[in-house]
């Protein structure tokens, strides 16, 4: 039995730090905010603060990123919150992005997040290297 079922003692279903139950906060945090492309537009977002970044600049930030995918990504991030929508009614009309407070306080977890990948990125690719180099079992 894992705690991540309701019936185990002094557990509830939801509970905080149970990453196997789908009702965690964690878990549905990283669930939103796990895409590449999602911690990359808030990256982008964090170095203009508090100024706005028009679509067309952010998708020139974001290396490979489709327009398609930068739209969608854009849309999660405005309905949770995390970054704010602004559109000044002309031909074509112009539209702004920045973050919120709520999306400036992600910026402090998603640096770390990547100051742990620059620093650990060389062992793990030498353990993939050994691995691809080793026979199978």
């Amino acid at each position: 039995m894992t705690a991540s079922q309701s019936d185990e003692p002094g557990r509830r279903r939801g509970e905080r730090g149970d990453l196997l139950d789908p009702l965690c906060p964690t878990r549905q945090l990283l669930d939103r905010i796990g895409t590449k492309w999602t911690s990359m537009a808030v990256k982008v977002l964090a170095e203009e603060a508090p100024d706005e970044l028009r679509f067309a600049e952010l998708r020139r930030r974001i290396p490979g990123i489709s327009q398609k995918m930068l739209s969608v990504t854009l849309q999660s991030l405005v309905r949770d919150g995390l970054v704010a929508r602004r559109v000044e009614p002309t031909v074509p009309p112009a539209v702004h992005y920045r973050l919120t407070g709520l999306g400036l306080s992600l910026e402090g977890p998603l640096s770390a997040l990547r100051v742990w990948a620059e620093t650990h990125m060389p062992e793990i690719d030498r353990n993939n290297r050994f691995a691809d180099a080793s026979p199978p079992d």
